[in-house]
């Protein structure tokens, strides 16, 4: 595992969802429709891209991965770095936005649990070394990341916490093989993972496997939106509290970094007029923590509506809409991120911190609604900038010194 330390400026770069035929349009890839989606995301200021190939084109057979689409992946690496933009590629789609891409051989008579069966184990992991070793000298590739919030699957592929411990060990460690001692190797999970009473993707397997920690603080999540108001300090802030969550959980979050790689101003839970000013400040809250690696936000184009059956907050997600004009937001983010880069509000430790004390069939109190998430938000309106701290940590000096916590506080 690399043990990567957060950039001296975080990385603030987007999704890419292409403009023309959604990710669907990987079954007729057209490079010159990738450059001009991938020359408006580089006219923001932006300076990364994560991208997305679906499984079943990629390994159509068990034992079959396609030459054809592995090429095609990295040539639009290849399109990111003509603009400009470094990439990390997810390998496993797996899920994305409210559809699940499985490979036929894991359907229907021939079904195998993708989490549990010890060939379907082993077919994804020798996916992910085939993609490392394709992507592996490419100067703009971040690095490789197992897929989208595999933890979606679960529904369909009953697994224990020590069974999703296993998989993702054993596919971190192929996907390192493959892509060497270059680039990170990263896996990510939907909120569930964080306050999700028993789900079995833990909080520990976000925060300490991999080589940093991803967070997808969504604004829908424990209704979120709805429960507290678009423009309320706990919307405004929630990316930042996940990061800030996130670090309680890792064996030692001073040298960790945190990455929120997905968040985004889905409609109706942030009414348009309401976006631009939910993105400057979820950006600015964000980079208020230290040891941020970087905002990543979702996404970069509208699906467009000719395409059927997606929720509707998944049409109107994006910095452009679906016949590539910018949209307000898309101009709030990008001074956004042009501001911060002038190292005008830079990040502070932070001295206080709320002592976490939950186990994980009451994981739910650490999110919305519940009553530690509540007490850490009114801290922050008090104009506190809280921490967290574990309960079990809450009495190692050594752990509090690294951090820089002097003063604890414990929920009333």
């Amino acid at each position: 595992m690399n043990t990567p330390t957060a950039p001296a400026n975080p990385r603030f770069g987007v999704n890419y969802t292409p403009r023309r035929g959604w990710f669907h349009s990987w079954h007729d890839f057209d490079a010159a429709h990738a450059r001009e989606d991938l020359a408006q995301i580089a006219g923001l200021g932006l300076d990364h891209v994560r991208i997305f190939h679906l499984w079943p084109l990629l390994q159509p057979n068990r034992t079959l991965i396609r030459t054809a689409a592995v090429d095609q992946l990295v040539r639009l690496v290849d399109l990111a770095a003509e603009a400009g933009l470094d990439v990390l590629v997810d390998g496993i789609q797996g899920h994305l936005s409210s559809f699940d891409f499985y490979p036929e051989w894991t359907r229907s008579w021939h079904h195998r649990n993708v989490f549990t069966d010890p060939e379907a184990i082993e077919a994804q992991a020798e996916l992910l070394r085939v993609l490392g070793r394709a992507l592996a000298d490419r100067p703009n590739l971040l690095g490789l990341q197992l897929g989208n919030e595999l933890n979606n699957l679960v529904e369909h592929n009953p697994v224990t916490p020590a069974q999703v411990d296993h998989y993702l060990d054993t596919l971190l460690t192929a996907a390192r093989s493959g892509l060497g001692a270059k680039g990170l190797v990263t896996h990510s999970a939907y909120d569930a993972a964080w306050y999700g009473d028993d789900h079995p993707f833990t909080p520990e397997a976000s925060a300490r496997k991999g080589d940093l920690t991803t967070v997808h603080p969504w604004v829908f999540s424990a209704d979120c939106a709805r429960r507290y108001g678009p423009r309320s300090p706990q919307v405004r802030h929630l990316a930042e509290y996940g990061v800030e969550l996130a670090k309680a959980y890792a064996t030692e979050p001073a040298r960790r970094p945190v990455w929120v790689q997905e968040t985004g101003a889905p409609e109706p839970h942030i009414p348009a007029p309401d976006a631009p000013d939910f993105a400057r400040a979820t950006v600015l809250n964000a980079a208020d923590c230290t040891d941020l690696w970087g905002v990543t936000w979702w996404c970069s184009h509208d699906v467009d509506r000719s395409l059927t059956d997606f929720p509707e907050l998944e049409y109107t997600l994006g910095l452009f809409d679906s016949t590539g004009r910018a949209k307000p937001i898309a101009s709030a983010l990008a001074d956004t991120v042009a501001k911060l880069r002038t190292g005008s509000h830079p990040a502070q430790p932070r001295e206080t911190a709320l002592v976490l004390d939950c186990t994980p069939a009451t994981r739910s109190v650490s999110g919305p609604g519940g009553a530690y998430f509540e007490e850490w938000m009114r801290l922050r309106m008090e104009g506190l900038r809280p921490a967290v701290v574990p309960a079990a940590r809450a009495d190692d000096a050594e752990y509090m010194a690294a951090r820089r916590i002097s003063e604890l506080i414990r929920l009333p």
